[in-house]
């Protein structure tokens, strides 16, 4: 009797201490290297997210992957193998996401990435049902920027992006919707992130002569072919993706990025917003809390997609745990189940409704067109 009375104390005392185990979440971020611009932002979101969630500790594994795709990699096996992460968030780039998959999905551990290209959701599939994401997806800002070259009169024009699957990705998507609605792309040049000059491929834009021009970069490196532009004496109207709202960019650009479009997730002009836009009181309560933290105008949109992250595991970890407990194979299967049924869940940069087939969840609510007017981010109708 006594014996069995003591493996009984035991088997509740392993459930309780199972109960309490911490909640380990592995992050891999580009701090460093060329989109170090927007790795760092969102490192920062990390030291403002709740270390509690449910009665339960959290904490953050935080890991540099240099916009390198190959640490990117090792950083993700590290996390999954070695600290046991029940979910990753990362990386900041496309390719590095992309090149995290296989990882996550070998090691049945959920992944929130912070990079933009459908690629790393769709199509659905085995290893995808693992991966979800925070920033508006290349398709959708496309359509943003194309019905936008539309409305201004746009008939032809030209593309330049990075050579990689950023570049490539927004090539697809810009590409097929421009020809859909009648604009004629008469160019389409690429660079890497960190070249220093880009001559040769502006003088093939300009002497294409295109109405507009639209630049798919991120962070500081996209500012290199719109200063060549402007330099070289380029007329027309310039366009950016959503991968440049942030502080740095219009440091880097100066004078040379005045008047640029670009369709931004709410955040950006969150303080612009109308009381009545549904995203307002969520963009500002992540603006306020960094802006605390490191000063007034020291937010970006980047940050933001780590913050959103943030809280759709701060969502999805109380219905999980309902289910299993931390640090195990049930727990993190629990957790995907859980982020996958994330319904109207505002955030920084959107409405989060995911669902089995759709791993990110916005509609049209999660963007606005902006304008750099006066070396600011300005909301425009």
């Amino acid at each position: 009797m006594r014996i069995r009375l003591l493996v009984a104390a035991l088997g509740f005392a392993s459930m309780a201490f199972q109960a309490h185990a911490d909640i380990n979440v592995g992050v891999t971020v580009s701090a460093t290297g060329p989109a170090a611009s927007l790795g760092i932002p969102e490192k920062n979101t990390f030291a403002l997210m709740p270390t509690t969630i449910a009665g339960q500790k959290i904490n953050y594994i935080i890991l540099d992957d240099a916009s390198d795709t190959t640490k990117a990699v090792t950083n993700t096996k590290k996390l999954i193998t070695e600290d046991k992460v029940d979910a990753v968030i990362g990386s900041t780039i496309t390719p590095n996401s992309l090149a995290m998959i296989d990882v996550v999905a070998e090691g049945e551990t959920p992944m929130i990435s912070m990079a933009a290209s459908s690629r790393i959701i769709e199509p659905m599939d085995a290893k995808r049902r693992w991966v979800f994401k925070t920033p508006q997806n290349d398709a959708q800002m496309a359509v943003a920027i194309t019905g936008h070259m539309s409305k201004t009169g746009v008939k032809t024009a030209a593309f330049i992006g990075f050579s990689d699957a950023y570049g490539e990705g927004w090539w697809n998507e810009f590409s097929k919707i421009a020809e859909a609605r009648k604009i004629k792309i008469v160019a389409n040049e690429r660079y890497n992130r960190a070249d220093t000059s880009v001559t040769g491929q502006v003088l093939k834009l300009i002497s294409a002569n295109p109405d507009a021009i639209l630049i798919a970069g991120s962070g500081t490196p996209a500012a290199l072919p719109q200063v060549a532009l402007k330099e070289k004496g380029y007329k027309g109207t310039i366009y950016q993706t959503h991968g440049i709202a942030n502080p740095d960019f219009l440091r880097v650009g100066g004078k040379n990025v005045e008047g640029t479009w670009l369709p931004a997730g709410p955040v950006l002009v969150a303080s612009q917003l109308p009381d009545s836009n549904p995203l307002k009181k969520s963009s500002m309560a992540y603006v306020q809390k960094y802006e605390a933290a490191h000063g007034a105008g020291s937010f970006s949109t980047f940050g933001a997609h780590a913050w959103d992250a943030g809280l759709l595991l701060a969502n999805a970890i109380p219905i999980a745990l309902k289910k299993a407990n931390p640090g195990t194979k049930e727990f993190r299967a629990a957790l995907r189940d859980a982020l996958e049924t994330t319904k109207e869940l505002p955030g920084a940069h959107g409405v989060f409704n995911m669902s089995f087939v759709d791993h990110l969840g916005f509609d049209q609510r999660a963007f606005v067109m902006v304008q750099i007017v006066g070396g600011k981010w300005k909301l425009m109708p």
